[in-house]
């Protein structure tokens, strides 16, 4: 009888921890760029902010992460494993994930992080992106012209302005025209220098912008070019052409400048969304959140490296001078 007892006790103690086990939330977090040996900062921003919210992962939280390393073609394969494992939550910091999360599930709930959700067609509106998407619009696009602007400031004499990119049928959305409608109102040449697929020639584009004599050079983010993103900084510097990206990891990788989205605290923030929803809060009445805050870093080693000055009114703005 007592042994007959314990056993039973011991059965729904057992099915008990194991039922508390199985409540441990897990989170699905999909990188354009990253590996698994590599992760990136953005993932890391993502687990700060939860660890701040309380959660420690392998306790009382897990997450779930595959990084695509530049291969776009794997974020689908990615998106299905995740949905598939029912993760209580997907993280996409990139478009076509976002789009593929969209078409994989309509009940597992999205928290994106994109330039233009609204525009991208994936949200309906900021305030109500409906179905089973939320998350934070870095607002990329609609920083071209403030970036042009800046280069003016550091360049006054900037007359032709070489813009790169690289053409990804999957994934239409990175566009160079807001640059080039930024040039054309301020009476700039504009130098389109596009790389079509995975396996393109910066040597050859790079040589292309140093013949067409363009006073600087913007790069549009994407996963492929991200991961070039040293070479394409040495290129650049190689050449003495002063370079303007889209986000701070180019500048520590050795590009001039960058204005965008304060991108860490962006990702610190997806946590508290994160923590909302599996709190049980929809998605869909949680509004799409716009940055507030800008960063401009410059890095004055590339300056002096490419023989440029840059101005004490630029440099009293900067948020980051890496020296």
């Amino acid at each position: 009888m007592i042994i007959s007892l314990l056993v039973t006790v011991f059965f729904f103690a057992s099915a008990s921890y194991a039922q508390q086990a199985a409540k441990v939330p897990r989170i699905g977090y999909i990188s354009g760029t990253g590996s698994s040996s590599d992760q990136g900062p953005y993932v890391e921003a993502l687990r700060q902010g939860l660890r701040d919210l309380g959660y420690v992962e392998g306790k009382n939280i897990l997450i779930e992460y595959r990084g695509a390393e530049g291969k776009l073609d794997r974020i689908p394969i990615f998106v299905n494993e995740l949905v598939q494992l029912k993760v209580d939550v997907l993280v996409v910091p990139i478009l076509s994930a976002a789009r593929a999360a969209k078409q994989a599930t309509k009940s597992i709930p999205i928290v994106a992080v994109t330039g233009d959700p609204v525009a991208a067609g994936i949200a309906d509106t900021l305030a109500r992106p409906g179905a089973n998407l939320t998350g934070f619009a870095t607002l990329s696009p609609t920083l071209s012209g403030k970036r042009v602007e800046l280069l003016t400031e550091v360049i006054p004499k900037l007359s032709r302005l070489g813009v790169l990119r690289q053409r990804v049928p999957e994934d239409p959305s990175n566009t160079y025209e807001e640059y080039k409608a930024a040039a054309h109102m301020l009476q700039i040449a504009f130098e389109p220098l596009e790389v079509i697929g995975s396996n393109f020639d910066l040597e050859g584009t790079l040589e292309i912008a140093a013949k067409a004599r363009v006073d600087a050079l913007i790069t549009v983010t994407t996963a492929q070019l991200f991961l070039q993103r040293k070479r394409i900084a040495d290129l650049a510097k190689a050449k003495r052409i002063p370079s303007m990206y889209q986000g701070s990891a180019w500048v520590e990788s050795g590009g001039l400048m960058s204005y965008s989205t304060d991108e860490i605290e962006v990702y610190r923030r997806a946590a508290t969304y994160v923590d909302k929803i599996l709190k049980g809060v929809k998605p869909a009445d949680l509004p799409i959140e716009q940055p507030t805050r800008f960063e401009l870093i410059i890095n004055l080693k590339t300056a002096k490296q490419i023989g440029l000055t840059i101005p004490p009114n630029v440099l009293a703005r900067a948020d980051r001078v890496i020296r």
